[in-house]
C-alpha cells in the first residue's frame, strides 16, 4: 500500500516520516513554503532519538498524484480545514472511478466530526485515535518528542468495526515505531481524547498563574458531564491503548527543539485558524442539546475566536479573564431560562 499523506505538518509529517523511514510508499501533501521545503530538501523529522531525513514525492492537491486502487489516503488536516480537502480528493480519479468511491480515507485527527465530514464524500472511512506530541513550526521540520514510541494510534472503520485494510494499517504503524491497535468502537477512544484536547484552548489562549489546574480540571468534567448526559461513552488512554501506558509513554526532549505549547497553540503561533470549536466548542454543543452548562468550555471558545479574529497570537488572556467570562455566560443562560451556557 502507498499512504498518501493530505496535510504533512505535525501529525501527518511525523506518521509519513516513520512509515516512509520503515520503507513504506509515502507521498507527501502539503502547500505553501512548506511544500517547497520538502520538495527541496526533504522531510527533516527531528525526534528524541535523532534526525531522520525522508524524501519522498510531495504534491500539492490531487493534480500531482496519479492515484492507485491500493493507495490510502491519510487526512492530516484539522477539521475546520477538512470539508474542503475531503470534496476535493473524493473526485480525484481513479482508473475508471473516483477516490471517494474506492479509496479509504484515515481521519487522523483531533475531535469527533472529521469522520462524519468524510462519510459525504467517502464510503471508506477509518477513524484514527491519536495520541502523538509533536510540533510544526518550520517549513520542511516536524518535531516528534513521543518516547519510548512515536506515539500511539487506535483504528477502526467508522461508524463501526474493523476489517482486515484496518488490521493492514496498525501492523505498518506498529512495524514503525507506533503503538497501533484495532477497536470495533474507535469512536469511544476519539470521545477520550476529546476530553484530554479541552485542555488545549486553555494552553492557547491562557497565561499560566493560579487557577489554571482549575479551569483545565472544570472543563473536562464539563465534558464528561456532556458526553454522559448524551449516553456516548469515552474510552481513556488507558482502556484505549493499555500498551502504550505500560510503555509509560510521554514526550522527551529533543536537541535543538523546545516544546512549545499545544497544537492550538502552535495554530495561533503561526497566526492561521484554529480548531477550538471542534473541540471545546464539541463539548457546548453537545451541552446545549442536552442541557448541560458548559460554561469554561463556551468561554475558551469565545477567546480562542477573539485570539484569531484580532491575530493576538498565544496566551493573549489571563486566568481571571477565563473565569470572569466562563460566570457571564453562565448567568446570562440562567437569565434566560435556558440553563445552557
Amino acid at each position: 500500500m502507498r499512504y498518501v499523506v493530505i496535510g504533512a505538518g505535525a501529525i501527518g509529517g511525523t506518521i509519513g516520516g516513520r512509515l516512509g523511514q520503515h520503507g513504506h510508499e509515502v507521498v507527501l501533501v502539503a502547500r505553501g513554503a512548506h511544500a517547497d521545503r520538502l520538495r527541496d530538501k526533504g522531510l527533516r523529522l527531528l525526534t528524541p532519538t535523532g534526525p531522520v531525513e525522508l524524501h519522498a514525492p510531495v504534491a500539492n492537491s490531487p493534480a500531482d498524484v496519479d492515484l492507485d486502487p491500493d493507495d490510502v489516503l491519510v487526512l492530516a488536516v484539522k477539521v475546520q480545514d477538512a470539508a474542503a480537502l475531503l470534496a476535493e480528493w473524493s473526485a480525484a480519479p481513479v482508473g475508471d472511478s473516483t477516490a471517494g468511491a474506492v479509496l479509504p480515507v484515515v481521519c487522523a485527527q483531533n475531535g469527533v466530526e472529521g469522520e462524519r465530514l468524510a462519510l459525504r464524500w467517502f464510503r471508506r472511512v477509518v477513524g484514527a485515535c491519536v495520541y502523538m506530541p509533536a510540533s510544526h513550526l518550520e517549513p520542511g521540520v516536524v518535531v516528534s518528542e513521543g518516547a519510548p514510541v512515536t506515539g500511539g494510534l487506535v483504528l477502526g472503520r467508522y461508524p463501526g468495526g474493523r476489517d482486515d485494510l484496518v488490521e493492514r494499517i496498525a501492523a505498518d504503524l506498529a512495524a514503525s515505531g507506533f503503538v497501533a491497535t484495532v477497536s470495533d468502537d474507535v469512536m469511544a477512544a476519539k470521545r477520550g481524547k476529546l476530553l484530554d484536547n479541552t485542555g488545549n484552548a486553555l494552553d492557547a489562549v491562557c497565561r499560566p498563574g493560579d487557577g489554571w489546574d482549575d479551569l483545565r480540571a472544570r472543563a473536562r468534567a464539563e465534558g464528561e458531564a456532556a458526553l454522559a448526559a448524551a449516553g456516548t461513552p469515552a474510552a481513556d488512554r488507558a482502556r484505549a491503548l493499555p500498551e502504550l501506558v505500560a510503555l509509560d509513554f510521554g514526550a522527551a526532549p529533543v536537541a535543538g527543539a523546545e516544546r512549545l505549547g499545544s497544537s492550538s497553540w502552535q495554530s495561533l503561533h503561526r497566526g492561521g485558524s484554529i480548531e477550538t470549536d471542534w473541540l471545546n466548542g464539541e463539548i457546548v454543543r453537545i451541552g446545549r442539546d442536552h442541557d448541560v452548562p458548559t460554561p469554561v468550555n463556551e468561554a475558551l471558545q469565545v477567546l480562542a475566536a477573539t485570539s484569531v479574529r484580532r491575530g493576538l497570537g498565544p496566551r493573549a488572556f489571563d486566568v481571571g479573564d477565563v473565569v470572569a467570562l466562563a460566570d457571564r455566560l453562565l448567568d446570562g443562560a440562567r437569565a434566560s431560562g435556558s440553563g445552557r451556557a
